[in-house]
C-alpha cells in the first residue's frame, strides 16, 4: 500500500478559490441562495454581513468525500443510525448566519439541525467557520487540516477542542486519517474497510 502526505501537495496548484463579499444584507444573502438553486455552484458561508464565496479544488472534494465514505462505511459495519445529509444549507436569520457543510449528518430523524458537520481546511478560508457553526447550534465539528482530524464539541455558548468525538465516541479518528494518505480513493476505502473487518474479528 502506498502512503503520502496529502498537505504535502501542492496547494498552490490545486487551490480553492475563495472570494469575499462584504456589507450585504442578509435577505440579499437569501437571494443569492435563491438564485443559485439547487444547481452546482460555490458553497456559500454568511456570517453578520460578510460573504464567502468557495469554489472547492478537486483535492479538496478528494478528502472529503474520502472521509464521509469511510465514515459512513463505519457507521453500516456498526450498524448505527447515521443519517447523511451533504452540504445541507444550515441558516438562521435570527443569528445572522449560514452554511454549507463540506458533509454533515444527523443520529436522529429531528432535522432542523445537523449533530455532525465536518469541514476540510485546505486553503484558509475568509470567515471563521467555527463563529458560524457556534452560532447556529451545531453539537459538533469535525475540522480535517494538515493531516489530522480535529474535533470540537460545543459547550453551552463555546467550542472546545476534545481528544475524540462525543457524537460519535467509538469512531477510529486515526483509521480515517491513517487510510486517507492512500493515494487512490477505492484503495483508501478498501483497506479501511478491510482493517476495519479485521478488528471486529480479533
Amino acid at each position: 500500500m502506498i502512503f503520502m502526505s496529502r498537505a504535502a501537495l501542492a496547494k498552490s496548484a490545486d487551490a480553492d478559490q475563495i472570494i469575499t463579499l462584504h456589507g450585504l444584507t442578509w435577505t440579499e444573502y437569501e437571494v443569492l441562495l435563491a438564485i443559485r438553486g439547487d444547481r452546482p455552484g460555490p458553497r456559500m458561508t454568511y456570517l453578520r454581513g460578510e460573504l464567502e464565496l468557495m469554489s472547492s479544488s478537486r483535492t479538496h472534494e478528494w478528502i472529503k468525500k474520502t472521509l464521509a465514505r469511510m465514515l459512513e462505511a463505519w457507521a453500516t459495519e456498526r450498524r448505527l443510525p447515521l443519517a447523511g445529509f451533504g452540504s445541507w444549507t444550515i441558516r438562521s436569520a435570527p443569528r445572522e448566519r449560514g452554511l454549507e457543510p463540506d458533509e454533515c449528518y444527523a443520529l436522529s430523524e429531528r432535522h432542523d439541525r445537523p449533530d455532525l458537520a465536518i469541514e476540510v481546511i485546505w486553503t484558509n478560508p475568509a470567515i471563521d467557520k467555527l463563529e458560524v457553526y457556534r452560532g447556529l447550534g451545531v453539537p459538533e465539528v469535525w475540522l480535517w487540516e494538515d493531516d489530522r482530524i480535529r474535533v470540537h464539541v460545543l459547550r453551552g455558548e463555546v467550542y472546545v477542542e476534545v481528544e475524540r468525538s462525543e457524537v460519535l465516541p467509538d469512531a477510529p479518528l486515526d483509521a480515517f486519517v491513517r487510510f486517507l494518505q492512500v493515494d487512490d480513493q477505492p484503495r483508501a476505502v478498501f483497506g479501511f474497510v478491510d482493517w476495519l473487518r479485521g478488528q471486529a474479528s480479533s
